[in-house]
This record gives C-alpha cells, structure tokens and sequence, in this order.
C-alpha cells in the first residue's frame, strides 16, 4: 500500500478526535471500520478481528494496535525532540510492553477520556453514523 492507512473505529468520538489529529499532521489517509465493505483489498490486509483495535497499513506491512498509533505519530509532521526518542526507546523490549498496556488502558477508557477528546464521528454512506 503506497498511502500509508489508518484503519480505526468511526463509531468512537474519542477515537475520531485522535485519528483526525495525527493524520492532519501526516500525509496518511483515514478508513473507519465501517468504509471497510468497501475496501475489499485493504479488508484482506488486517487480522481477522480487526475491530479489536486500530491497525495502520504500510507498505512494510500493518501495525496493529499500539504500534499503530506510534507508527501513525512518527509519520506526523511534530516540532520537538520526541520523534528522537520514541525511535530511540522504540528497540527495548520493555517499551513496546509500556506502549501496548498504554494503549489497552486507553481503549478501555476512550468513553471517559471522549469527554475531554472527542469529534463527531463521520456520517456513514449509509445514514447512520453515531456518537
């Protein structure tokens, strides 16, 4: 895939909020879970339970969960020191485990922390898109 592609949840405010963030930084593109019936050849790209989390699709191969979000931030355009060390802390074992209990305790949370985040979510092909 030559476009890099944020597949996430477009049914979640707060997730929503994020992936609009990064990807007005980046040059990715964004696919929500429900545009993927159309994208059939994407679709075949992600794990079977692919609503399990957010997967960035690249042409090195598809960054799930965790990594995705971190993938999808050193692909942002960000002022600052911290693309440095996230590529730097990005190689200990112990960072990766950090990043994906992160990113767990924030997807259990996404309802609470939409009350601080969140955008309305795009309206479906279908009429019915949802907060």
């Amino acid at each position: 895939m030559e476009t890099p592609t944020l597949v996430y949840d477009d049914d979640c405010g707060f997730c929503t909020w994020w992936a609009d963030y990064l990807t007005s930084r980046s040059s990715i593109q964004l696919v929500g879970y429900s545009d993927l019936d159309h994208t059939s050849e994407l679709r075949a790209a992600l794990p079977e339970q692919y609503d399990d989390c957010s997967h960035l699709v690249t042409e090195d191969g598809v960054h799930s969960c965790g990594a995705s979000i971190e993938q999808a931030f050193l692909r942002a355009e960000f002022d600052g020191p911290v693309h440095d060390l996230v590529r730097f802390v990005h190689h200990f074992e112990e960072y990766q485990r950090l990043r994906d209990h992160g990113y767990q305790w924030v997807a259990n949370n996404r309802g609470l922390l939409g009350n601080y985040f969140s955008k309305t979510p795009p309206a479906r092909v279908d009429g019915q898109g949802s907060e």
